[in-house]
């Protein structure tokens, strides 16, 4: 792995020291975020498959009742009550936040289930056809609710993912051999000063023989 090319100095050895703890502890806190998305996501998967199945029960369930109505009071009159004033569900979505990521929570109140049509020429598989429409109904929001937590949850596991790997692949790597590379030119450094004290002092040491062993002048 490359390093970077500075000046092997005390000073940028205890800045690349400050900077590879940081990284260190950064891949730490990412990596236990990212085993944590991954945890979350498992689990809103098990609760949108769930959720999933339930719906394609209830929408099979409410086409079985409307093709029963449609064949009991005739595809016309069906046309003529599906277009009348269908009622609101009033929908409200508020955000939340799991693990930094901002998720959609969703709730939703259904009216009370009221006829918008007469009993003469009606059945109760009608009835039973609304109240089946409105049960899936209920159920979308949940499920939209799940899928989009899922997708966003997931985008974020993928940059964390791509963090984890530059720390781990990029960073950490550059800045260890950064600082092999500065403390191994600051011994060598150090060597070399040392030797060149040694020289001086044994120089210092043979001029202080030399004198000594001089003559006295007559």
């Amino acid at each position: 792995m490359s390093r970077l090319q500075i000046s092997p100095t005390r000073s940028n050895l205890l800045e690349v020291r400050h900077s590879l703890n940081l990284a260190r502890q950064g891949f730490e806190l990412l990596d236990r975020k990212r085993d944590v998305l991954i945890m979350e996501i498992l689990r809103v998967i098990g609760e949108a498959e769930h959720v999933q199945t339930e719906v394609q029960e209830r929408f099979a369930r409410a086409y079985q009742t409307m093709e029963e109505a449609r064949a009991t009071i005739g595809t016309e009159r069906m046309r003529r009550i599906s277009l009348s004033r269908t009622q609101e569900v009033d929908v409200h979505i508020t955000p939340r936040s799991i693990m930094g990521v901002v998720v959609p929570s969703v709730s939703y109140r259904v009216p009370e289930s009221k006829l918008l049509y007469g009993f003469g020429d009606t059945s109760v598989v009608l009835d039973q056809t609304q109240q089946d429409w409105a049960a899936v109904l209920a159920l979308i929001g949940e499920l939209a609710e799940k899928v989009t937590t899922v997708w966003r949850l997931a985008m974020e596991l993928r940059s964390t993912q791509r963090r984890v790997n530059a720390l781990e692949n990029i960073f950490i790597p550059s800045y260890e051999a950064t600082l092999r590379y500065i403390e191994e030119a600051m011994e060598e450094k150090d060597r070399e000063e040392l030797f060149r004290m040694k020289r001086a002092k044994d120089y210092i040491e043979s001029e202080r023989r030399d004198g000594e062993q001089e003559p006295p002048e007559s």
